[in-house]
């Protein structure tokens, strides 16, 4: 564990999300590799409310399939009502119901990784639960601002 990622954590909530499907531009990345993502952003920016059955304005940081060698597909993404009508380049996701563990990052959108480490090595092992199989995300809302990268973003952890 590298304590110099170490960070305070407000206290999490523990919430029960229903399924819900994910449309997005994606790419394989590492813990080491993953300075990659805010590029994938500014990307996939664009195409925020032009995605065929978009549901609502939040956006979504999906970390999902990730292999025995520790890569995994990031997807900078928005919930959809459906896929049919997905852009081909575009990956796709459906997101079980779930139980999660929630956490909140206030701080500059470029130390959201200490969070993560945070959660990852210190409060979940020393925590109650255990991850559940399935991807975790970051939630965007009107509380962040893609500008300035400043503001609220949860980080969901799937439990059991």
């Amino acid at each position: 564990m590298n304590n110099d990622l170490i960070v305070e954590l407000d206290p999490p909530r523990i919430e029960h999300r229903s399924g819900f499907l994910i449309a997005g531009l994606g790419e394989r990345f590492t813990f080491e590799t993953n300075h990659g993502i805010p590029r994938l952003w500014q990307k996939f920016g664009p195409c925020i409310g032009q995605i065929p059955g978009q549901q609502g304005s939040v956006t979504y940081g999906v970390c999902c399939r990730s292999d025995a060698a520790g890569s995994f597909e990031y997807i900078a993404g928005v919930e959809v009502s459906g896929f049919a009508d997905i852009p081909a380049n575009f990956s796709r996701l459906q997101l079980p119901a779930q139980k999660y563990v929630v956490f909140s990052h206030r701080d500059h959108i470029s130390s959201i990784r200490n969070t993560v480490y945070t959660i990852w090595n210190q409060w979940l092992p020393g925590s109650q639960y255990q991850h559940a199989e399935g991807p975790d995300f970051e939630r965007y809302d009107e509380d962040f601002d893609p500008q300035t990268g400043v503001g609220l973003v949860q980080i969901w952890v799937p439990i059991k």
